[in-house]
C-alpha cells in the first residue's frame, strides 16, 4: 500500500484568463505564490517521504515551497505534465470560438479518442501517460508516503481512474488550485481518501471561474 498526497499547482494568470495553457511553462501570479505558501504551512507536519512534481514551473514551484519546509528536494518527473492542446495552448477561450469555431465545437464534445491537431493529446492518450506516471512514481517509493504536485487535468484523470468513469464526457470533480487530495494505491487499484481539500486557502482572493471545457 502506498499513500499519496496529490496537489494541483498554484495559481496563473492564465488560470485567470481562461487560457488553454497545457505544457507551455507559465509562472505562478501573486495570488500562486501565496497559496504555494499556505499549501506548505498545511501540510507542515505531515510526514512526507518523496516529494515529487511536474516538471513546468507552476508545478514545480508549488512543490518548492513545500520543499523548503522540510529540507527536502523536490524530483522533477515530465510525466506529471498537464495534457497537451496542440493549436489551442495559449489561448483564451472568446478567441478559440472566434478564430477555431470547428475546433471548439469538437473539443467541447469531450470524445475519449479526440486530440487537437498541432501535437494535442486525446483523453485516452493522456489517461495512459497519467497511470504511467503513477505506477512508476509508486513503483519507485513503494510503501512510501508521496506528495505529487500536478495539474487539473491531470488529477481529473486519478479520479476517473479510482471512480471508474469513462474518459469520455466532461469533468465531474472540483479541482481547486493547490487544493489536497489524498489517494491509496494498494495492489492494482487507487482509491480516493479524500478530495480537495481547500481549508487552508481561507481569506484568499476566490478561486478562478469554471470553464466547463476548459481543463
Amino acid at each position: 500500500m502506498t499513500e499519496l498526497i496529490v496537489i494541483r499547482h498554484g495559481e496563473t494568470d492564465w488560470n485567470r484568463q481562461h487560457r488553454f495553457q497545457g505544457q507551455i511553462d507559465v509562472p505562478l501570479n501573486a495570488t500562486g505564490l501565496a497559496q504555494a505558501e499556505r499549501l506548505g504551512e498545511r501540510l507542515a507536519d505531515e510526514t512526507i517521504d518523496v516529494l515529487v512534481a511536474s516538471d513546468l514551473q507552476r508545478a514545480h514551484s508549488t512543490a518548492q515551497a513545500l520543499a523548503r519546509r522540510r529540507s527536502q528536494t523536490v524530483q522533477a518527473e515530465p510525466l506529471w505534465r498537464e495534457q497537451a492542446f496542440g493549436v489551442l495552448e495559449g489561448l483564451d477561450v472568446p478567441t478559440i470560438r472566434s478564430q477555431h469555431a470547428p475546433l471548439w465545437d469538437q473539443w467541447v464534445r469531450h470524445e475519449a479518442d479526440y486530440a487537437l491537431p498541432g501535437g494535442g493529446e486525446s483523453n485516452r492518450g493522456f489517461f495512459a501517460r497519467v497511470m504511467q506516471a503513477l505506477r512508476a512514481t509508486v513503483a519507485a517509493h513503494a510503501g512510501a508516503r508521496i506528495a505529487v504536485v500536478t495539474h487539473g487535468g491531470v488529477l481529473d484523470m486519478l479520479w476517473r481512474a479510482a471512480r471508474a468513469q469513462p474518459l469520455h464526457g466532461p469533468r465531474t470533480c472540483e479541482i481547486p488550485n493547490t487544493g489536497i487530495n489524498r489517494l491509496r494505491w494498494t495492489g492494482d487499484a487507487l482509491q480516493i481518501l479524500s478530495w480537495a481539500e481547500a481549508d487552508h486557502l481561507h481569506g484568499l482572493p476566490d478561486q478562478p471561474s469554471t470553464v466547463p471545457a476548459l481543463r
